[in-house]
């Protein structure tokens, strides 16, 4: 594979708005996968390559959170072990599994998410944390392996999962559950990232070139949602139409998009 300039621009840019999205909502990896899947990585490789930038990203965005007064909420410990748990099994599933197979998995998860972003924009919405929402049940304590188990296998998506998750389930507000999702996210991506390179599946050039993008748009999103009330609104946007387009384009809807870029 020829990295050009082009192609350097493209993955900074892609992991720039990847950055974004995950850090204020979540699917952004959607956005990166099908950057690297574009550029000529295969499917599996391009999944263990974008957990580079996850980790950088989720490190900024939770140190920016932090910085601007956002209080780690009570009850976060348990939720990051059952996630870290599922994602080790998830990770490990990941790296069995046909490039084509995986391809329709993401354009299976692009179609889902958009499903949940246009129908379901605000269910999670809450403007404080339910009382006692720091105890784990044996039920939430599944939810949370489930969805850990989920990104560890694919990451896109697991962060509108984790939001709904821990606002539905764990019954906190929406701030707070972002400052957790990060803190999930930062530690699960830990152990998913060392099974890819244990099979292989990382490429460390392009995801250290993405993490660059990445870590702009954690910074960029940590801060807005840190200081915006409208953030939610304005994302929720954006995800529609990017998730839209990254669906059609695996689908190969846009062929002229990499004939001209590649």
């Amino acid at each position: 594979m020829e990295l050009g300039p082009e192609v350097y621009a493209l993955v900074v840019g892609a992991g720039w708005l990847a950055g974004l999205i995950n850090t204020l909502a979540g699917s952004g990896s959607l956005v990166a996968l099908a950057a690297l899947i574009a550029i000529g990585l295969p499917a599996p490789v391009a999944n263990g390559t974008n957990r580079i930038g996850v980790l950088i990203q989720s490190g900024v965005g939770l140190m920016t959170m932090s910085a601007h007064g956002t209080e780690r909420p009570e009850g976060t410990k348990w939720i990051v072990a059952a996630a870290a748990v599922g994602a080790l099994f998830g990770a490990w599933l990941a790296t069995g599994i046909d490039a084509e197979a995986l391809e329709w998995i993401i354009i299976g998860v692009l179609w889902a998410m958009l499903f949940l972003v246009i129908f379901r924009p605000g269910d999670w919405l809450r403007e404080k944390s339910e009382e006692g929402s720091g105890r784990p049940t044996p039920s939430k304590l599944v939810i949370f392996v489930l969805v850990g188990a989920w990104g560890g296998f694919l990451q896109a998506g697991v962060g509108i999962l984790l939001l709904a998750a821990l606002v539905l389930s764990a019954g906190k507000d929406v701030v707070a559950a972002t400052a957790i999702k990060l803190i999930v996210v930062l530690v699960y991506t830990v152990g998913a990232l060392v099974i890819f390179v244990v099979y292989d599946q990382v490429h460390w050039e392009l995801g250290l070139v993405m993490g660059i993008g990445q870590a702009l748009g954690g910074w960029m999103g940590a801060r807005f949602a840190a200081t915006s009330p409208r953030a939610p609104i304005w994302i929720r946007r954006l995800l529609i139409a990017v998730i839209l387009l990254a669906a059609l384009e695996l689908m190969g809807a846009f062929p002229w998009l990499r004939a001209v870029l590649f």
